[in-house]
């Protein structure tokens, strides 16, 4: 691993690729089939997944939900000569104590610790009111909001969804529906898990009847799964912490699925980051119910000691995803087979089509 460089996971991607908007109708993507024992692929649609499960499988969602963590809000002056200026963005990271979040504030430059921030409602009445409290890099801010009843549902009330950068256009009253799994339940997240994206229930419905197991971890998904690599060698490659948890119920599967030798196909790289360091934690076969932080980062050279297949969105070039899929597949293979949807004109990205390794 320690030769590999970031830039050794690049590839060209014409930009009309990436995906603006999601399919018409959810489920409706197209699907490669990769073989990661000899590096074959074919084209397919993701309406064929549940023939690719065995009767047995264990299969494996994220059920963490995005929140509205895109907000705005405007500063409130602490000196008479300040000269006012137009709304800032802040888009909350991740929690980080009792009412305090880690946030990225844009324009940033002038925001001082110290500074009072409020957020106003569309009706214009102040509905949220933080302080910063540390500056961070590249405009990160550790914020403390002021107490209040109900914050995910002031957030609902007053937040956009925090579409990832590459989608160059506003969010969309359809967003809080098409970037949010149908079986999202934990919020937290602030960009979704977005393999699971293509699931409608009644796919689930028709994996479920054939006789293949769903199970559900938790991972909430931060900014820095977008955040660019900032080094040059791939083991000097440092990810931000991510939150998750391992409930009793996906204990109790997963550690009868491998007692049993059952294939575990994870959905999303998030799911393969929680099963990974959940085995790491405490070994593959006596999985317990818990809840901690994960800083893992899987690249070549990975022992997966859980997965058996995975779907995965297509990831952007030289990023910690695309590290992770060609642990999982080979680099070579990987690349390969991003070539070909190049080629072949997939959608790239959160909005994206999909790719199955088995």
């Amino acid at each position: 691993m320690s030769a590999l460089r970031v830039v050794d996971f690049d590839y060209d991607l014409p930009k009309e690729l990436i995906a603006q908007q999601p399919p018409a109708r959810r489920g409706q993507s197209r699907m490669m089939v990769l073989d990661r024992s000899t590096g074959t692929f074919r084209d397919s649609s993701f309406s064929e997944s549940p023939s690719l499960l065995r009767p047995g499988d264990l299969l494996v969602l994220n059920d963490s939900r995005v929140i509205p963590a895109r907000l705005f809000a405007r500063r409130t002056l602490r000196r008479e000569r300040e000269k006012p200026t137009g709304r800032i963005e802040v888009m909350l990271t991740e929690p980080a104590g009792e009412n305090r979040w880690r946030a990225l504030v844009r324009p940033g430059r002038k925001i001082a610790i110290g500074e009072r921030l409020v957020f106003p409602a569309p009706t214009g009445e102040i509905v949220l009111e933080a302080e910063v409290l540390e500056r961070g890099p590249y405009g990160e801010r550790l914020i403390e909001f002021a107490p209040v009843e109900d914050f995910f549902a002031v957030l609902d009330r007053i937040g956009h969804i925090p579409l990832p950068h590459y989608i160059h256009r506003t969010d969309a009253p359809e967003d809080r529906e098409r970037y949010q799994t149908v079986f999202a339940r934990e919020p937290g997240s602030v960009a979704a898990p977005t393999a699971g994206l293509h699931f409608t229930p009644q796919m689930l419905e028709t994996i479920a009847a054939r006789g293949v197991e769903i199970a559900c971890v938790t991972l909430h998904v931060g900014l820095g799964t977008f955040a660019p690599l900032r080094v040059e060698r791939v083991d000097e490659v440092k990810l931000h912490r991510e939150r998750y948890t391992l409930s009793a119920a996906a204990a109790e599967a997963l550690n009868r699925a491998v007692g049993e030798g059952r294939r575990i196909v994870a959905v999303g790289t998030t799911t393969v980051r929680t099963l990974e360091s959940a085995a790491r934690r405490m070994g593959p076969v006596h999985l317990e119910a818990h809840s901690g932080e994960t800083e893992i980062f899987i690249s070549p050279g990975f022992e997966f000691r859980l997965v058996g297949a995975l779907l995965t969105n297509f990831h952007l070039p030289q990023s910690s995803l695309l590290m992770l899929v060609s642990a999982f597949a080979g680099r070579e293979h990987v690349l390969a087979a991003y070539r070909h949807a190049v080629e072949a004109r997939y959608c790239f990205f959160s909005y994206g089509d999909c790719m199955f390794i088995a």
